[in-house]
């Protein structure tokens, strides 16, 4: 298994042929490497976006404590993660993820609808900046998925994807520090993963990874539960690739022809089992968008089965998904 590394290059719109490379990508890994990211996210913006993630994770706990995710957040998916306060796999795992994670929501006006440790707080024009930077890119991609899917112009074309993505109503997209520690001896290799498996929620994931910091894997057979080490860079190239795969939602939407892969994160077998430090951003559409089938012969080829009973709205489709992983209220609010 090799994951395609696929060149945007992203003009005034999609061409077709890069479109269906996507599209056949994430049909068959749910995963796919992209560079030139449409000239988006400057590889700079991307350092110092992991420099400020380390300052705020190697601050003391009690300067993290007031902003966890359970301390005033009235039930909206923002906030601190200690160590071991998420579960990704609540089948099979003792005990939480060996992980400490910070969930930013959606901005509004510039400026975040949370509370802010001061380590973030001093950067939110950056971070809002990113943030738009990630939001743009996905636009994109999801751009090139619809060409990709072959959808009637008169159905909304290329545009069929970002206008539930647009800025009409909140959504539930999360911008996500990660820090997964080194080894330690609170660490046990029976009862402990760094992220547990498990697919992601949204439309699609961007992943910002960093050089010699692997341990992500990704579920190509689950009855032989064999699992493919994703490398960090594989073009060995100066400007790392960002990750791109699609969550739960978007496989929904496309009756399971865009693949939501099983994924999680461990200690690499080989290395000093070090400091990790990812980012995230999870898209998703705004919460009342009704996921209704995607108006494509290519995804009604694929399956003739179509989404049967009540119709979700994005906003029920995360709730039901958070409600297995954290301590959840069922007021998604951002």
């Amino acid at each position: 298994m090799e994951l395609p590394v696929i060149d945007l290059n992203y003009s005034s719109s999609p061409d077709s042929g890069t479109a269906e490379q996507l599209v056949n990508s994430v049909s068959q890994y749910g995963f796919v490497y992209i560079k030139n990211n449409c000239g988006i996210i400057p590889p700079n913006d991307i350092d110092f976006m992991f420099d400020l993630s380390k300052k705020f994770f190697k601050s003391p706990e009690e300067a993290k404590a007031p902003y966890k995710i359970h301390s005033g957040s009235s039930g909206k998916n923002s906030g601190w993660f200690p160590m071991r306060g998420e579960t990704l796999d609540p089948s099979k795992q003792v005990r939480g993820d060996f992980k400490e994670a910070f969930n930013m929501n959606e901005f509004r006006n510039e400026r975040a609808q949370q509370p802010l440790p001061s380590v973030l707080s001093e950067h939110e024009d950056r971070l809002n900046e990113f943030i738009e930077h990630c939001r743009n890119l996905c636009l994109s991609i999801l751009r090139y998925f619809a060409v990709g899917l072959d959808i009637e112009t008169g159905a909304g074309g290329h545009e069929f994807f970002t206008r539930f993505h647009d800025r009409s109503g909140r959504s539930g997209s999360v911008f996500r520090l990660l820090y997964y520690p080194a080894m330690s001896q609170e660490y046990d290799d029976v009862m402990d993963i760094r992220a547990g498996a498990h697919s992601d929620y949204g439309s699609i994931t961007l992943l910002f990874q960093r050089p010699g910091q692997p341990g992500l894997e990704i579920l190509t057979d689950s009855c032989a539960n064999n699992w493919y080490p994703v490398p960090v860079n594989p073009t060995n190239e100066p400007e790392l690739p960002i990750l791109v795969n699609v969550g739960d939602l978007l496989s929904y939407w496309t009756n399971g022809l865009l693949k939501s892969a099983v994924h999680r994160v461990v200690f690499p077998s080989e290395g000093t089992g070090g400091d990790r430090y990812s980012i995230a951003y999870f898209c998703h559409p705004i919460d009342d968008a009704a996921l209704i089938p995607v108006p494509s012969q290519v995804v009604q080829k694929h399956s003739d089965e179509t989404q049967n009973g009540r119709l979700f709205t994005a906003k029920e489709h995360l709730e039901s998904r958070l409600a297995a992983t954290i301590e959840w209220d069922g007021k998604h609010e951002n």
